[in-house]
């Protein structure tokens, strides 16, 4: 494989995972650990990739407007995701008010979820079904149907949250960022989001590794105003900023 084909793939597999080892990248390529490290070095030096002590992690990525289907989304990071709803779903008790907001993660987070007594409020027109399918009390919020995420957004939406008081909200996010916050593509996706988290006593986040260090057009909170629950946590600088549990640590 010549230089700049194993560079590319490299870059790849970084962008991907957002944080990757030596090992990892040597048994990938099929090349010597030592080769790696040189290719990390130049690769950090032509500012593509950020190299730390036994691999590297991916710089900030911007994701602009652009977003992918549910369809698309929901089989990626299957492990993770399901590890991550399975810890989220313990979190809750018997009294709680509880808003599961739209996304992949969220809509894995019912199938573990078991407590038949606490109410639930989404805006996500998937999680409404599943909801009712388990014989949960549980509402759906009204407004405007988003066809890629299926979620329902807007001011009517937003004005029903107006009046809600969340024990716990569980939120999805396309990216997470220390300065730019948890971000998502969608003006009107990211004011619903926000407008969940400032009713809610505690918010949570789910999201696999591969979110952090993304940045979309809109942020909908600042890291310290929700807990992060992650699997493997790629930056150890996220945790000066806010609660974080890793399920996969």
């Amino acid at each position: 494989m010549l230089t700049q084909e194993r560079y590319q793939s490299i870059l790849s597999m970084v962008n991907e995972k957002s944080a990757v080892t030596v090992a990892e990248l040597a048994e990938y390529l099929g090349t010597s650990e030592s080769t790696i490290r040189r290719d990390l070095t130049a690769l950090d030096e032509l500012g593509k990739l950020k190299k730390v002590f036994g691999g590297a992690t991916a710089i900030v990525q911007q994701g602009g407007m652009n977003e992918d289907s549910v369809s698309m989304r929901e089989n990626r990071m299957k492990e993770e995701k399901t590890e991550i709803a399975k810890y989220a779903a313990c979190t809750i008790n018997n009294a709680d008010f509880v808003f599961i907001d739209s996304g992949t993660t969220t809509a894995r987070l019912i199938d573990f979820i078991e407590n038949n007594k606490a109410t639930y409020v989404t805006n996500g027109i998937v999680h409404a079904r599943k909801l009712v399918q388990k014989g949960f009390n549980a509402y759906l919020i009204g407004g405007k149907v988003k066809a890629a995420t299926e979620a329902v957004i807007g001011a009517e939406g937003i004005a029903n949250l107006k009046s809600f008081n969340f024990t716990k909200a569980f939120m999805g996010t396309n990216g997470i960022h220390i300065e730019s916050g948890f971000t998502t593509p969608d003006i009107e996706e990211a004011r619903t989001k926000e407008m969940a988290v400032n009713r809610s006593y505690m918010a949570f986040v789910l999201a696999d590794h591969t979110k952090f260090r993304r940045v979309y057009s809109v942020t909908f909170s600042q890291l310290k105003q929700c807990c992060i629950i992650t699997d493997v946590l790629p930056d150890s600088s996220y945790a000066k900023e806010t609660i974080i549990k890793e399920v996969m640590k």
